[in-house]
């Protein structure tokens, strides 16, 4: 479980300061994203993507997706947002939403269920990005702290909140590292897909879910399926 204390004071920051520089970009762009919410921060995460300017909706089942340019995977237990998606049938929804062109972004937790080879233990995944990724490499919760790493996105060094993430140990060809924390990838992207091993939500940066919506934007400018997504 995330310490409350340490994720609640972050993420109250971050609500109260991101405001001022996203939505310059985002405002008049019709992009709806999808969040999963099931656990993890998921509310901060719509915090910022409405701040940017996008439409955000609440996904537990199948239906809502539709109509999605979008989707984030939040931090959370990856098994049990993995049981959960098995359970609703949306594990193959997300799979054949990402091949569809659907941009798909997943931190901590989501970062795990995006990966092709989950260590420590093993585990199932939904298998859509070329990595391998180690579960709580990074320390138990007490070691959980707020860090910063370059990144290929902006000048200026990423912060990053790290609470029990995962370490990126392989990432395979075509999955491109954005930014990274003590020598390993910390963040990712194939094509239409991104994967943190952080928690760019609870920082006061927009930066990554900026890059996150140019993707959702580009798949919603599609002429394909009348420029939404279909799932």
């Amino acid at each position: 479980m995330v310490k409350r204390g340490f994720q609640s004071s972050v993420s109250q920051r971050s609500s109260q300061r991101a405001s001022s520089r996203g939505a310059r970009y985002f405002e008049a762009i019709e992009v709806k994203i999808g969040i999963l919410a099931v656990q993890g921060d998921f509310e901060a995460h719509a915090t910022m993507l409405e701040q940017l300017g996008a439409q955000t909706a609440e996904v537990r089942t199948p239906a809502d997706l539709e109509g999605c340019d979008g989707l984030i995977l939040p931090g959370g237990e990856s098994t049990t947002q993995l049981k959960f998606l098995q359970e609703e049938g949306l594990a193959d929804k997300i799979v054949k939403f990402a091949e569809r062109g659907g941009a798909i972004f997943g931190t901590c937790a989501g970062a795990i269920l995006l990966a092709s080879d989950v260590r420590h233990p093993e585990q199932d995944s939904l298998h859509l990005m070329d990595m391998t990724v180690v579960r709580n490499a990074y320390g138990r919760q007490i070691a959980s702290d707020v860090v910063s790493g370059p990144t290929v996105l902006k000048k200026e060094p990423l912060e990053m909140v790290f609470i029990r993430g995962p370490v990126i140990e392989r990432a395979g060809p075509g999955v491109k590292v954005l930014a990274e924390y003590a020598g390993k990838p910390a963040l990712v992207q194939r094509e239409n897909i991104m994967a943190a091993t952080f928690h760019p939500e609870l920082t006061d940066d927009t930066t990554v879910h900026e890059h996150f919506l140019s993707l959702a934007k580009a798949r919603a400018k599609q002429p394909t399926n009348g420029g939404k997504s279909s799932s």
